[in-house]
């Protein structure tokens, strides 16, 4: 069967891990390995696995624009919003991997559908992925929420350069996602919302752990239950590990917790790099949902 041809621009932790996992896809491959430093360890071995690689960044995307159709960046959001009139100017589909916000934000549990017929969209940040779902849930369980908080420590080893530098960017894009998808229309009176990232230093370094908080009266713990484990499910299955270790609990009156794991996969990154590997995971899922209904509607996918 064909595959989508996709290119990454952005050599680094999040850009290899990508072609790790576009290795194992059965609808998309990797085509073109982009970044800006010829002395990349990381292009000279995507070079060996057998993928055309360049290191002039975004002229590489004009030079080579036949050799694909889908475009993941894992660069910054400083870079992206660069790049992204000149990927639209294009025709490419474009997978941001950056807490840039230029395209739909995009949680593939919740919006993929919706996303179909974008040419951009946004993959929030790691701790967007994990804990929005969850906040969703929780407020279709307890409507009477009035107020929504995240919390995500991940280990200060598995953040580089590009995550220290999106900080700010992490922090406005994860608050904009809870308030769109768990927190009324943006500008609206929809629920308080509050986004924060600790990076621990502890060596050996920890998996990430993301909790949400949540302020209710007369919260149904039972049923907030149901339905944040029923979420946890749907993301399992393009993110095995992700784990919910605290159930919803009233910490106080009208205080909601409830805590999610997420350990990496191990294909290029160390296991307790989930941060790194949540928004590898949802940026395929949503490549892969691209590739198959381009497939099938040209005959190409049987399944």
């Amino acid at each position: 069967m064909e595959k989508i041809r996709c290119a990454i621009i952005g050599s680094g932790n999040i850009g290899m891990n990508l072609l790790y996992k576009i290795k194992r896809s059965h609808v998309l491959e990797c085509s073109l390995f982009v970044g800006r430093n010829e002395k990349s360890e990381n292009l000279r071995d995507a070079g060996r696995m057998g993928v055309n690689v360049a290191a002039n960044s975004t002229q590489a995307l004009i030079d080579q624009s036949d050799l694909y159709e889908i475009v993941f960046d894992a660069t910054t959001a400083e870079a992206h919003r660069i790049a992204a009139p000149l990927l639209k100017r294009m025709g490419k589909h474009v997978i941001d991997l950056t807490p840039s916000k230029v395209g739909k934000l995009c949680v593939p549990c919740l919006n993929w559908q919706d996303c179909l017929g974008e040419m951009n969209v946004n993959m929030v940040t790691c701790g967007g992925q994990s804990m929005v779902p969850l906040a969703y849930a929780l407020t279709r369980a307890c409507p009477q929420t009035t107020y929504l908080e995240t919390v995500s420590t991940i280990s200060s080893a598995s953040a580089g350069t590009g995550t220290r530098e999106n900080i700010d960017e992490y922090i406005l894009t994860t608050r904009q996602a809870l308030q769109e998808f768990a927190g009324g229309m943006p500008g609206g009176d929809g629920r308080k919302t509050k986004a924060m990232i600790v990076l621990n230093p502890a060596d050996p370094p920890i998996i990430m752990r993301n909790t949400l908080y949540a302020m209710a009266e007369d919260p149904d713990l039972e049923e907030i239950g149901k339905s944040v484990g029923k979420m946890a499910e749907v993301i399992q299955s393009y993110v095995p590990g992700f784990q919910i270790m605290v159930n919803p609990v009233l910490l106080q009156e009208g205080i909601i917790a409830v805590t999610a794991q997420v350990e990496g996969a191990g294909d290029f990154l160390p296991a307790y790099a989930g941060n790194l590997d949540i928004i590898t995971c949802a940026g395929i899922e949503m490549a892969e949902h691209y590739a198959r209904q381009w497939l099938e509607e040209e005959g190409r996918c049987l399944f």
